[in-house]
């Protein structure tokens, strides 16, 4: 009578959890750029979202006076702290989304992203000291950068 082979070896099973462990090595850091990059988006979505009636408020009022967030904008999130509106000169009013200290990804932690708005020509600049792997493509300038060419 033949015996029927009722398992795996050792060596097969080592293979396995050996490919799973590189699976596992390259997929990790992978996710944690996913869940940065993510993460990171917020404060661009939230700083979108107020261009608009910031710009009619400093078009109607005055810098000075329309360099404010408006009442019932929001202006936190799972990943942002705040957003604060300050001029920065006599014709640019600036925007800065600061993110949390806890609870995000390490990459974004305490970082800026800051939309300037430009009286003058009615332009918005954006810069941001994000990690250039986790910035939004488009908002790669440098915070320094940003705040020069506005003011």
């Amino acid at each position: 009578m033949k015996k029927i082979q009722q398992g795996f070896t050792l060596i097969e099973l080592m293979i396995v959890v050996a490919i799973i462990g590189i699976l596992a090595a390259v997929a990790i850091p992978a996710y944690q750029d996913y869940t940065a990059k993510a993460q990171a988006s917020e404060a661009y979505v939230l700083l979108d979202g107020l261009k608009t009636p910031v710009a009619e408020a400093i078009s109607s009022q005055g810098l000075t006076l329309g360099c404010v967030i408006p009442a019932g904008a929001v202006v936190t999130g799972s990943s942002v702290l705040s957003i604060t509106p300050l001029v920065v000169s006599t014709n640019v009013c600036k925007l800065t989304a600061q993110y949390k200290a806890t609870n995000v990804n390490s990459k974004i932690i305490s970082h800026n992203v800051t939309m300037a708005f430009n009286v003058f020509d009615g332009s918005w600049t954006c810069g941001t000291d994000l990690l250039p792997a986790v910035q939004n493509k488009a908002c790669a300038a440098a915070l320094d950068s940003a705040s020069a060419a506005t003011s």
